[in-house]
């Protein structure tokens, strides 16, 4: 039985270098990388819970310790980072991207271990994806906090960790709202020699797509498509963000098939 996330073989031909080759000695490899990864993307797409994958996936107790060791090593986020040339090149545009728009989500948490706190801005009480995309929408990095975590503090927490891991191409122009203005702008420029343009909302009680801040409005939306991302059901901030990395991952390869 086939479900519509279920990877094509062109698909599994593009993540199949990620992977070690399987040894020519001793027991065979159970499940397959191919049928881990089927069952990791119809979990994040319906939202279901692990114990309750259909039984037509391999057996949840073995499909969610690679997700687990997946999510510890970073392999996750380093499939993530090989689609993404791959995809803006399509494009095209260059491989690695020199400008981006920095926007964060409000979520609704449910029970968990973590922390967690209140955006009284939207009443919400759970936690704040704060993302940071290029000029097309796809996913540069993205960090769960607590939501009553200031928008500036958490566009400051997001772009040190970007500007840390001393991306191949620095990002030097970025897009950001009203709530990211003040001394963010200026630590910005100084610390790491990038320009941040705010744009303000002119009608609050209107609807209107601002000038580069629609495009994370819309990558928001792809990222609800996915519906275990429409809430934060993770206990640990990590697994919340590696769970936006595989529905980018799932929603990168579908373009990159559609378009060859």
């Amino acid at each position: 039985m086939r479900y519509t996330t279920d990877l094509s073989d062109n698909e599994g031909r593009l993540l199949q270098p990620c992977f070690s080759k399987p040894s020519t000695t001793g027991r065979p490899r159970e499940p397959r990388y191919r049928e881990r990864l089927n069952a990791t993307f119809y979990l994040v797409r319906p939202a279901c819970q692990w114990r309750n994958l259909p039984k037509a996936f391999a057996p949840w107790g073995a499909v969610y310790p690679s997700f687990r060791a997946g999510k510890k090593s970073g392999l996750w986020e380093r499939l993530h980072t090989r689609l993404r040339p791959w995809v803006r090149q399509a494009q095209p545009r260059e491989s690695q991207p020199s400008a981006g728009i920095v926007d964060r989500q409000s979520v609704k948490r449910s029970e968990c271990r973590d922390e967690r706190g209140y955006d009284a801005g939207k009443k919400i009480n759970g936690r704040k994806r704060p993302l940071l995309v290029d000029t097309i929408g796809l996913v540069l990095l993205v960090m769960v906090l607590p939501a009553h975590i200031q928008d500036r503090d958490g566009a400051r927490k997001l772009l040190e960790k970007h500007f840390g891991r001393r991306p191949r191409r620095r990002v030097n122009h970025l897009w950001a709202d009203g709530g990211d203005a003040g001394s963010l702008v200026g630590w910005a420029l100084t610390l790491w020699r990038c320009r941040v343009a705010i744009v303000n909302r002119t009608d609050a009680h209107t609807f209107k797509s601002l000038p580069r801040r629609w495009v994370v409005a819309r990558a928001f939306g792809w990222l609800n498509r996915y519906r275990r991302r429409s809430r934060d059901y993770e206990r640990q901030a990590q697994t919340g963000e590696t769970m936006v990395y595989v529905a980018m991952i799932r929603l990168m390869l579908a373009r990159l098939v559609t378009n060859s």
